[in-house]
């Protein structure tokens, strides 16, 4: 997780649940405030890496190498707005294998005030997982015949769950020069090990709120340390925006020069 001291509390609760299960924890500070975690009776079991204002696919990208994390069966690379009082990793983990999949996210429930971005991650009270949506409001139209994201074989960025083989092929779709604030979610099903519509899944069953607390740009005191955070925060999504464009530039370009590779979807 990518961690500001001012989600400590959040990030304390997540932390806890997932150290139950025997999982290893990598705090990105991305505040360059670490002391501050000290009085936390877990502090020196979790790794601690700082660097101000970087997003977790930077830091993902230089410290969760494959061949780093090539031990761990799963990985999970998730925001640090997130509330987990519904949500056990082991049994998370449990469907996620039994049902197949190879990247995955928990769903959100609307009814706990989750920000919602994509009907996809909407929790499904009739179901264990969900692959796919079913609309046909404004321009999003969604039905059996839907082939690929938003529709179907798509998790959001900001709570994903991968496994080994996914991970490593995630890892080098990662930008080591672009932030990822966009976009690359959208490139995720390449990454499936197979037919995105069967082994990317939102699970239903353990479910999880999505606050949407604008944190980039560390913390703040005051007014002014605020408008500073804030003047941070709005640069990052436009510097995202635009590096989005340069991302689908290098796929085009990668696609193009590569004759003997065939799009799978």
């Amino acid at each position: 997780m990518a961690v500001g001291i001012l989600q400590k509390e959040n990030v304390d609760c997540t932390v806890r649940k997932f150290l139950i299960e025997n999982c290893s924890i990598i705090l990105f500070h991305y505040d360059g405030n670490v002391d501050g975690w000290h009085d936390l009776q877990w502090n020196n079991k979790a790794v601690h890496i700082v660097a101000r204002n970087q997003t977790k696919w930077w830091f993902a990208k230089r410290f969760l190498h494959p061949d780093v994390v090539s031990v761990y069966d799963y990985i999970f690379l998730w925001d640090e707005d997130l509330g987990v009082e519904n949500f056990h990793p082991g049994r998370y983990l449990h469907v996620m294998s039994s049902e197949g999949l190879e990247i995955s996210q928990p769903a959100l429930d609307p009814d706990l005030s989750s920000d919602i971005h994509h009907r996809i991650t909407v929790r499904n009270r009739m179901t264990k997982v969900h692959r796919r949506i079913y609309d046909q409001r404004g321009s999003l139209r969604c039905s059996d015949e839907s082939k690929g994201p938003p529709c179907t074989g798509w998790v959001e960025g900001m709570a994903p769950v991968f496994s080994r083989a996914a991970w490593q092929c995630v890892w080098h779709l990662i930008q080591n020069d672009l932030v990822h604030g966009w976009g690359l979610d959208m490139k995720l099903g390449y990454c499936a090990q197979g037919d995105r519509t069967e082994k990317v899944g939102v699970i239903d069953t353990e479910f999880i709120v999505h606050m949407g607390i604008p944190s980039l740009g560390g913390s703040s005191i005051n007014k002014a340390s605020n408008h500073r955070s804030l003047d941070l925060r709005t640069h990052i999504r436009r510097q995202s925006t635009a590096e989005l464009k340069i991302f689908k530039a290098r796929w085009n370009k990668a696609v193009n020069e590569d004759r003997e590779w065939v799009d799978p979807f």
